[in-house]
């Protein structure tokens, strides 16, 4: 109907971002309406529950506030290990909550359908479907940042892995002193400004974004260290080309906003690393700060689409 829309929620460990989406979701066309972001809230006893009043609050606030609006579907990603299709928080290490079924209790207190997911995951997915990945089948979206994540599409679907797949960040790969440390140890934005910081006794200013400055500058510390993460990202992507058949990677988060400076050494490493794989393709992410706001929304047109058409799907289908 053109006067419904559905209220996307994007939880994230610092922030909550909110916004309604009215109209198609399409590339290059999609509007995120009355847009806020605000501080997550915190419960140290309460962690899920904090989580969902606010939730129910901003809702009721934006249907007093836009009364001709038919409000139709909630989508809400949140972050931690998620079981998108009993729409379950399993945990979320940052903010505490453990086993917490968001949907159940957003439904009964709202009345509304909930489509529910994590937030890499449903960023991944609006990268996947009208970002910069649309098109393609074989893909992983990966979310460089003070942590790593991915989400991972093979043959045009996401794996799921029961809410355990894309935590590359996690996976092995070789370190500068030959051990086997986990991927966002060496190759995350956090893992850039630490380890500069441990090899010079320094401190870089504005983090990641610091160590590739004095590295332009010609500081030999920052130089290896740049480097040793782009090795390690080399790494972990020629090891899904191998094993997943990728054909694109779409890079984001901070660490990708280095540009050229990351992508023409990365494919560089790539060439060197990769025989017989198919040589994916690496483009930066194209959706920003909104991806997961995008993703939540198109998760929750999707879910109207189901129950208009009076059917049910995975993970992309819960309730």
């Amino acid at each position: 109907m053109p006067d419904a829309a559905v209220l996307a929620f994007d939880v994230g460990g610092t922030d909550l971002k909110v916004g309604l989406v009215q109209g198609p979701i399409a590339a290059g066309h999609t509007a995120v309406l009355d847009l806020q972001r605000l501080p997550t809230p915190r419960d140290a006893e309460n962690p899920g529950d904090a989580v969902v009043d606010k939730i129910v609050e901003l809702t009721q606030q934006y249907r007093r506030s836009h009364p001709a609006v038919r409000l139709a579907a909630l989508g809400v990603t949140v972050p931690g290990l998620v079981d998108e299709g009993a729409g379950v928080g399993i945990r979320s290490s940052n903010l505490g909550w453990k086993n917490y079924p968001f949907t159940g209790r957003l439904r009964a207190q709202l009345g509304l359908p909930v489509a529910f997911g994590h937030d890499v995951g449903m960023a991944g997915e609006a990268e996947f479907r009208v970002g910069a990945a649309r098109g393609a089948r074989d893909v992983i979206v990966l979310v460089i940042g003070t942590g790593i994540a991915a989400a991972v599409f093979a043959d045009g679907v996401r794996v799921a892995g029961g809410g355990y797949a894309g935590e590359l960040g996690h996976a092995m790969v070789p370190a500068p002193d030959g051990s086997l440390q986990i991927f966002e140890s060496v190759g995350s934005a956090g893992a850039v400004a630490r380890r500069y910081g441990q090899a010079s006794g320094l401190e870089a200013d504005d983090g990641a974004r610091g160590v590739l400055r004095l590295a332009r500058a010609g500081d030999a510390v920052a130089q290896r260290v740049w480097s040793e993460a782009v090795d390690a990202i080399a790494f972990s992507i020629s090891q899904c080309a191998s094993i997943l058949g990728i054909d694109t990677v779409v890079l984001g988060g901070g660490l990708a906003e280095a540009g050229d400076e990351l992508f023409s050494p990365l494919a560089s490493r790539l060439d060197q690393l990769l025989t017989v794989q198919r040589r994916p393709r690496i483009v930066p992410a194209a959706l920003g700060q909104n991806a997961g706001l995008i993703g939540s929304a198109l998760k929750a047109r999707s879910l109207l689409a189901e129950a208009a058409a009076g059917t049910t799907s995975g993970p992309a289908g819960n309730r």
